[in-house]
């Protein structure tokens, strides 16, 4: 068993930022050298997440819509009224979505369905610099 842990950084926008970073993650098993396994994508942080999706502008459009319907940008929050930095909303998000996912892969390849993409939601107000991190576990 061996493990290798891999990260890279991305710039983000402001708002709802969706990344597709599957070739990152694909880049990241590679360099890995393990050939089996499985590699967890992770964000630290509280304002980002991590899922799938299709990575199509419909697609991304309509989770976003999503998302705002979920936790409005526009109503209070208790963060909000302590820090005073406008991202309340951004945590919020961040929590429902969570901050990494799973993918197994065989012979280095990652086994995601046809149309599915990893990508990196950003939700804070500001933008970031992000750092991904691809902990990879296999033989």
């Amino acid at each position: 068993m061996a493990v290798e842990s891999i990260s890279f950084t991305l710039p983000t926008r402001a708002g709802t930022n969706v990344l597709n970073i599957t070739e990152h993650v694909r880049d990241a098993v590679a360099s890995s050298g393990i050939k089996d396994g499985i590699a967890c994508v992770f964000v630290p942080g509280s304002t980002a997440a991590i899922t799938t999706i299709e990575f199509e502008n419909g697609v991304i459009q309509d989770l976003v819509q999503a998302i705002e319907r979920i936790a409005p940008e526009d109503i209070p929050y208790a963060h909000d009224a302590a820090w005073h930095d406008g991202n309340g909303h951004s945590h919020v998000r961040s929590a429902l979505i969570g901050p990494s996912f799973t993918v197994p892969f065989t012979d280095g390849r990652l086994l995601l369905g046809t149309w599915q993409q990893i990508v990196l939601l950003d939700f804070d107000n500001r933008d970031r610099k992000r750092k991904v991190i691809v902990q990879v576990v296999g033989e």
